[in-house]
């Protein structure tokens, strides 16, 4: 009787073992897809930010005077630089991410 409740105990415990251990990948599947998700999230509203900007930069250029616009070039000038720095940051994380998620798939 012992001994077979012990072995009964220990097919328990195997899976359980088993069924954390799913788990586990299981969340880390999804913190991967929501990751991803986050980041594709991220891109757009950054395009979105960029497209307002044109559009507002627009808008003033065509209502005020020259002047203005030779400073507007200016600001938007660094402006740009700034963004294509954020941009460049974007892009490695995303490659990353992507690097890290083939390497659990191809771990599976």
């Amino acid at each position: 009787m012992m001994i077979m409740m012990m072995m009964m105990m220990m097919m328990m415990m195997m899976m359980m073992m088993v069924m954390v251990m799913v788990m586990m990948m299981m969340m880390m599947m999804m913190m991967m897809m929501m990751m991803m998700v986050m980041m594709m999230m991220m891109m757009m509203m950054m395009m979105m930010m960029m497209m307002m900007m044109m559009m507002m930069m627009m808008m003033r250029r065509r209502r005020r005077r020259r002047r203005m616009m030779m400073r507007m070039m200016m600001k938007e000038k660094k402006k740009k630089k700034k963004k294509k720095k954020k941009k460049k940051k974007m892009m490695m994380m995303m490659m990353i991410i992507q690097i890290n998620y083939f390497g659990i798939i191809q771990s599976m």
